[in-house]
């Protein structure tokens, strides 16, 4: 059974416990509990694109989503330039999603931009 509630108060699984991808259906249910993130069309990846005035204020928030996902010990794929980040998550050892992918979104949508 799939936890939709309260995204951001829960602490991420050790990847090594975790046998199964979510489903589609899966993650498009807890889709909603992270405004302004996409479900790749394979169900596999969630993403977002986040915009801020200069480099500087890209590199201090891409240093605070570093943070959380060491605390987490779950890591984004992250691409960025002089005024934007974009954030991608999907748990590499299941080859798909996971509940820890949308912990975590839901703590990067939490820090604002």
């Amino acid at each position: 059974m799939i936890d939709i509630e309260n995204l951001e108060d829960q602490k991420c699984q050790a990847c090594e416990g975790l046998t199964l991808s979510l489903t589609t259906l899966e993650a498009q249910t807890l889709m909603p509990q992270i405004p302004g993130w996409t479900l790749n069309a394979s169900g596999t990846e969630i993403s977002r694109r986040f915009e801020f005035k200069n480099f500087y204020k890209v590199m201090m928030w891409v240093n605070a989503v570093a943070f959380m996902a060491q605390s987490e010990g779950h890591h984004p794929d992250i691409l960025l330039g002089y005024n934007y980040c974009e954030v991608k998550f999907t748990t590499h050892a299941l080859k798909g999603l996971s509940h820890n992918d949308f912990i975590c979104a839901a703590k990067v949508n939490a820090l604002g931009v």
